[in-house]
Parts: structure tokens; sequence; C-alpha cells
């Protein structure tokens, strides 16, 4: 890898004749940085497409190319990204549907608004695979069709597809009117002429099959596996989910924890569930009523009681009960984000500091309320309210004089950090590495505080990027014996032209 290349290849401030120049040099790492570059003219765009199908793909989703620029022979996978965006030529369709190779026709089959001819085409195709991805993405027309196949891997295809008809899916789960599966993916492979009394052992370890896998000819692991695509689905009537409420498999269960359609007594039942996992994208589940979300606060899984925490419609002073307990961190909740300004208020009030930190993690409070938790006398409130905008230096530099290490790399975030604060937090005594890069990536960060970053060595390519390092600077670090660095510092827009025409010769 040629990291002064790739990292010219990403530079802003590269000329445009050495981004062609580039191209014509360009290896797999310089082409995708080069296709990422905004400024990328479309004679650039097709070059770039003409030395690489990889790099073709990547314009194609990009919306750098159209269906002119792009022979479906030559780069048949560019074609079908464009296929996949809509872009693509019906003809090109009809060209996959019957390709040779498997990989091409799958990848047809999960493109959207394909015609009818050729979804029936990719429809009684040979390989399960191929029919399989049709299903989870096809029409509601077509799923409903495929819901009736022969393989189970196709009906599991059909149970994730959120476009399958609600009775489709309902009669996936029940099995009503539907005549039963004859193959799967394990039988394909082994005939099961008659049920074992333990699983099928997988017949080959390096096979595809998932882990688990196993069939006695009632094909178990995927009809599980379809019934738990199915309950995930939202499309799946409510009445037919809650049926598994009960079920002994942990799996189907789970998958119900997160639906927003169940009555209230699946809800409690779940939330008896001896697995924490399931009571705990119930808690997160915002449908669930306030009765079982105070049930579920009282939790004794620590994990559960975070899950509530993180809920956008958790009471807010079920919430400010949780903060001690539940180990949430100085992350900004849902619940805290859509506070009233009364509420926010009280918040800011509170005498439990774990409340005052959850406040002072959202970034548009008003000056009164932001500048009093920035006078808090808790360390961690600090912390959360530290890169709020608009706090003055005084006060992020009394932070630091209260709490040093604690605030420093906090403080060294605030989008609004002055200059000679920057170059405070860099001669702190003792340092603290995460705020050597915290101030590499900051934009006021000044030329003594970048230098002072030079000498942590994860900062280091940070602050060789970093347009305000000095240029003779930029121009040594070229030759850093840490490659990324040296990548770095040839991404540095303030590289001079001069020299970055010497490095692409």
């Amino acid at each position: 890898m040629n990291h002064i290349l790739c990292g010219l290849a990403a530079n802003p401030a590269l000329p445009a004749e050495l981004v062609d120049r580039l191209i014509t040099v360009a290896d797999d790492e310089i082409a995708t940085e080069l296709a990422a570059r905004k400024d990328l003219g479309r004679a650039q765009a097709l070059a770039l497409a003409a030395r690489d199908e990889g790099t073709a793909v990547h314009l194609a989703y990009e919306g750098r190319l159209t269906s002119a620029d792009i022979d479906p022979v030559a780069q048949p996978q560019a074609a079908l990204a464009l296929l996949d965006t809509g872009a693509g030529l019906p003809e090109w369709a009809r060209r996959f549907a019957t390709d040779p190779v498997t990989e091409r026709r799958e990848k047809l089959a999960a493109c959207p608004d394909l015609p009818p001819d050729v979804t029936d085409t990719l429809a009684a195709d040979s390989e399960i695979a191929v029919v399989a991805e049709l299903a989870l993405w096809t029409t509601p027309d077509m799923a409903a069709r495929l819901a009736r196949h022969p393989h189970a891997e196709v009906r599991r295809a059909v149970a994730a597809n959120e476009a399958t008809p609600p009775a489709v899916l309902e009669t996936l789960l029940t099995g009503d009117g539907l005549p039963p599966a004859r193959h799967c993916l394990v039988c394909d492979r082994e005939r099961t002429p008659a049920p074992h009394a333990r699983p099928h052992p997988r017949p080959h370890p390096a096979d595809d099959l998932p882990p688990g896998a196993f069939c006695t000819g009632s094909h178990e692991s995927t009809v599980h596996d379809m019934w738990r695509q199915a309950l995930s689905n939202p499309a799946t009537p409510a009445r037919a989910a809650a049926g598994f409420a009960g079920h002994s498999s942990a799996l189907l269960r789970w998958s119900l924890a997160g639906r927003s359609d169940l009555p209230p007594e699946v809800w409690g039942r779940l939330a008896d569930d001896p697995l924490p996992g399931i009571r705990g994208d119930l808690a997160e589940n915002p449908a669930v009523d306030a009765a079982h979300l105070r049930a579920l606060a009282t939790d004794m899984s620590p994990d559960v009681r975070r899950s509530l925490a993180h809920n956008p419609r958790v009471p807010l002073d079920l919430l400010a009960s949780l903060a001690s307990t539940a180990k949430i961190g100085a992350t900004l909740l849902p619940r805290i984000a859509a506070a009233t300004p009364a509420e926010a208020e009280s918040l800011a009030k509170s005498p439990d500091p774990a409340v005052r930190m959850l406040l002072a993690a959202r970034r548009d409070l008003p000056p009164g309320t932001r500048d009093a938790l920035a006078a808090d006398t808790d360390a961690k409130v600090l912390k959360s309210i530290a890169p709020h905008p608009g706090l003055s230096d005084a006060r992020l530099r009394d932070m630091i004089d209260r709490h040093g290490v604690r605030v420093l790399a906090r403080v060294a975030t605030n989008p609004d950090a002055s200059p000679s604060l920057l170059e405070h937090v860099t001669r702190h005594d003792p340092p603290v590495p995460k705020a050597f890069r915290e101030v590499a990536r900051h934009r006021n960060a000044t030329a003594p505080a970048l230098l002072a970053c030079l000498t942590d060595r994860q900062a280091r390519p940070i602050a060789a990027a970093h347009p305000s390092l000095p240029v003779p600077v930029v121009v040594e670090l070229l030759g850093d014996a840490e490659g990324r660095v040296a990548e770095a510092a040839a991404a540095n827009p303030s590289l001079p032209p001069a020299m970055m025409l010497e490095l692409t010769r």
C-alpha cells in the first residue's frame, strides 16, 4: 500500500490535474479514496470506473454513473449495482435472470421494481438461494405465491419480507391451508428417511448451514427460524404473534419483546420471562404501558433497568429513580432529549448528581441552565456538560482547575474552546492521552497545541492532517516511519501544490 498516494487521493486541496494523474496509476486503495472525493468530475468518474469494477460499483451506488456508462457484459457487478439503485435497464434484468453465475442471479433477485417476467424466471430458478433472495424482497403478490413453495428456506424468506400480506404471514405461523414443505437446506444435503431421536448432525462441518441446523424429516430448524422471522415482522397480525408468548423457545419469545401491537397481558407475561434479554428488550419498547414499565424498574438485572432508561416513553420520575442504579453513563437518553423546558429546569435542580448528569448531556440547554450545570460541584456532571456550545473559556478553565484529569478530555471537545484554552489543555500535568487526540481534531487547535499532540502516538496521525500544522512539519511527516502518519500528512490540505506534484512523480 502506498500511504503517500492514498493520502494525496483523499486530500481535498489536490488540484484536478493531479487527480487525473493519480487515476492513471491508481491501485485498489488509491481508487477507493479517489472515488470518495466530493469534487470528482464526470470524466474522472468514468476513467476510474473503467480501471476497476469494484470502484465502478461504488460509483454506481453513489449516483456517479448512469446506464449509458456501463457495459453489462464487461462490468456485470456495476450493472447489477445500477439495477439495485433503480437506474439499470429492463433488458439487463432479463439478461441476468438467466446468467450462468448463480451469485449474479441472486444479486438480481434483491433488486427493486423488476419486470414481471423476470420475477417469474427467478421464482422458477433451480438454485434455492436465488428463489429465497427473491422471496425476501419481492412484491406482496409474488410473496404470497412463494409462501407455498415446497422448500422451507423460501418460506423462511417470505416470513421475513415486510411486504408479505398479513394473512399469508399468519398462515406461515399456523400452517393452516399450506401444503407441508418437502425440502430444507439440511435434508438437501443428506436424506432423512425417518425421524431421529435427536437433532440430525450437520453432514459436513465445513458446509454453510447455520449452527444448530437439523432436520428429522419435518425441517425443524428452518421452520423454527421461519416462525422467528414472522414474529419479528411488523406486518404479522398481533393475534397470531401473541400465541407464542408462552412458547418453549426463548428465541421466539424474544422476537415478541420489541413488537408494538401486543395486548398488555402479553407484555405482562414477557415481563416475567426468566431471560433478562427478553425483559430488557421489552423494557426498551416504547409501546409498553406505564404500569409494566414501573414493574420493570424493580427488575433484579441492571441490564434490564438500563434498557428501561433508554425507553423514549419512560416516565420522568421513574427515569430519575433509575439514574443512580442503572449505570447509564453520560449519554443523551431519548426521554431527556424530549424533556420540556419546565421538566429540564426541574431536572437541573435535582439533588441527585446522576440526574443532573443526564440532563447535562443535552446540547440545547438555555444559557442559565447550562451555566448552572457548568458550576456544578460533581465531576461527572461537569464531564457531561463540558462539550456544550456557548460555555465561556473562564468556565471551562474553572472545570480544569477544580477537577483536572477527570474533565480535561471532555473540555477539549467543546466546539467553542479557544486556541489558548486548547494549548492550556496540552500543557496540563499530568498529561491525558485522550485530551491530545481531542485537541488534534479540534478546529481551533493552534500550531503549538498540534506540535504537542505529535508527541502522543495515537494523536500523531490526527494532528498530521490538521490544516493548522506548520507546513514544514507537514512535509517532514511525509517521511514518518508510521505509515498512517505519512498518509495523514499527505492528506493535509496545507500541503503545498508543488509538493503534491512532486509526490505524484
